[in-house]
């Protein structure tokens, strides 16, 4: 991978799986004994990347704790979004504020990572640098969801995304963005889809499909369902 750091944005409140997440935050619910967080870290590390930089805010002496005892042999810093939280826009921000890198990979741990993804993201970030783009989305077509009432939210056009009816590609929380496009925003609460939608407009967002079964910890519901099919 030329991508050295990998954002993971662990700072949400998961409250669509009350009350199990009232006292353990989402990206530590485990699925197989692991815990998403973990799959998603080994994921990371199965990618070549040894940089991680994570985002806290909700419960988040339990992600420490879980960093700590589990004492993974990356070189792993958590910055927290501070007294207010800061969405997806604003979290990934406030991450890259601290590093000199230019081109970073994100990943939401709401999804169950495996190093099946492994090549799709590899090939995805060939394409990135290929190409020269400054945004491009890992997205899967809604038949290969594990839970069928996501529906898609994008087409793809010789890998340019759009917005059309009908939309059947779903975002699977993972990206690979340039420092760049953050240039007119300050560290505050927005989500990444300003920055998407602005793209959109200009035919500038890219995107590459995943073929690997797509699981996702949308709510409660398919949480229980997921831990049925292990």
């Amino acid at each position: 991978m030329k991508i050295k750091t990998a954002l993971i944005l662990c700072a949400g409140y998961g409250r669509r799986l009350n009350p199990i997440t009232l006292t353990t935050p989402k990206p530590l619910l485990k699925i197989h004994e692991i815990t998403l967080l973990e799959n998603c870290i080994n994921l990371v590390h199965c990618l070549g990347i040894n940089k991680i930089l994570i985002n806290t805010f909700y419960l988040s002496e339990k992600i420490e704790e879980f960093l700590k005892d589990k004492k993974f042999n990356l070189e792993i810093k958590i910055i927290n979004d501070g007294s207010n939280i800061l969405n997806t826009g604003g979290g990934i921000l406030n991450l890259i504020n601290s590093s000199n890198e230019t081109d970073f990979i994100t990943f939401n741990p709401d999804t169950v990572w495996s190093q099946n993804y492994k090549k799709y993201i590899e090939d995805m970030e060939k394409f990135y640098f290929l190409n020269k783009v400054k945004s491009i989305l890992l997205l899967a077509n809604e038949n290969l969801s594990f839970d069928k009432n996501l529906k898609g939210d994008f087409n793809l056009k010789k890998n340019i995304i759009k917005k059309d009816e009908p939309n059947h590609l779903i975002y699977t929380g993972c990206q690979i963005l340039n420092k760049s496009l953050f240039n007119p925003y300050e560290v505050s609460n927005f989500s990444i889809s300003n920055i998407w939608n602005e793209l959109i407009n200009n035919n500038e967002l890219y995107g590459f499909e995943s073929l690997e079964d797509f699981r996702h910890l949308t709510d409660l519901n398919i949480y229980k369902q997921l831990l049925k099919n292990q």
